[in-house]
């Protein structure tokens, strides 16, 4: 049986899409919807849904959390062989579950993780859907833009990864999207599930790069489109932005400290908020704001 988890803070009314789209699913046996803070008739409308839907279950009372806590929270509530993640503003396709599940038992790897190919709403591949390891170096190459100057140069130290031809079959990458991934309980497991020190972001790289560490592998599935909406809650940018820096310089310090030159993580550190500064100063300046 498959679980699937969906950690929801604030979202819009794609949350009923999704909810929707993995209960049509045949092959997930319950949908684990972890409120981390919805309006009162949001919650309310989910509550209801519950008493009626038996594979619908809600989880709530806990205020916002963080996603990675949130996602343990659910993983906990799960009862299936195979986790799947899936973001409340993220639809899946019709036999998505079962095919990212199809192709990761076939894998024949012990610890894996399926995602599928992430597309905006026009239909092409999303940024963030198939990436390489985050590194010191490839967070200096993105920051700075430099690959823009010598673009096969820095074509492979680059983090990003879908703007390169789209695969056309179950393929090894090096790291997915957290907005939908499936991975076998075992797995989950092994890896102690998500780091809950990360509140928001950098959390699924982390996941992924843990992974291959215990020698797994992570798949991209391209034959499962994923329309992903992004940004659907209503949240402060700013708030989203500076919890993003806070998780990558954690990330950094966990996996990469004393791999590096000395000075260089704390120069990347301080282009991290400086980047932050430059982008509320603008967000701030923004017509319409007082």
């Amino acid at each position: 049986m498959i679980s699937v988890i969906i950690v929801s803070y604030q979202t819009g009314p794609i949350l009923d899409e999704a909810v929707a789209s993995a209960l049509a699913q045949p092959e997930v046996g319950e949908v684990i919807l972890v409120d981390n803070g919805n309006p009162e008739d949001v919650t309310d409308a989910l509550a209801d849904r519950a008493e009626v839907e038996d594979r619908l279950k809600l989880v709530t009372g806990h205020g916002n959390i963080g996603f990675a806590r949130a996602c343990n929270l659910g993983a906990d509530e799960a009862t299936g062989e195979h986790l799947l993640f899936l973001n409340p503003d993220a639809i899946l396709p019709t036999g998505g579950a079962a095919t990212l599940r199809a192709e990761g038992e076939a894998s024949g790897s012990e610890h894996w993780a399926t995602g599928p190919q992430l597309l905006d709403p026009d239909g092409t591949e999303q940024r963030g859907s198939r990436r390489r390891i985050l590194t010191p170096g490839s967070a200096f190459v993105e920051a700075t833009r430099i690959y823009k100057l010598a673009p096969k140069r820095f074509e492979k130290a680059r983090f990003n990864a879908h703007d390169h031809p789209a695969l056309t079959k179950t393929t090894a990458v090096s790291c997915l999207s957290g907005a939908c991934f499936l991975v076998p309980r075992r797995t989950w497991e092994a890896l102690g599930g998500m780091d809950r020190r990360y509140f928001l972001h950098v959390e699924d790289v982390d996941f992924f790069l843990r992974l291959i560490k215990l020698g797994g592998t992570t798949y991209q599935v391209p034959s499962v489109g994923v329309v992903h909406y992004k940004s659907s809650s209503d949240v402060d940018p700013l708030f989203v932005e500076r919890r993003k820096k806070q998780s990558m310089n954690l990330y950094f310090a966990t996996h990469f400290k004393g791999h590096y030159p000395p000075g260089f993580l704390t120069l990347l550190r301080g282009m991290l908020w400086v980047s932050f500064a430059f982008r509320s100063l603008k967000f701030r300046l923004k017509p319409g704001r007082s």
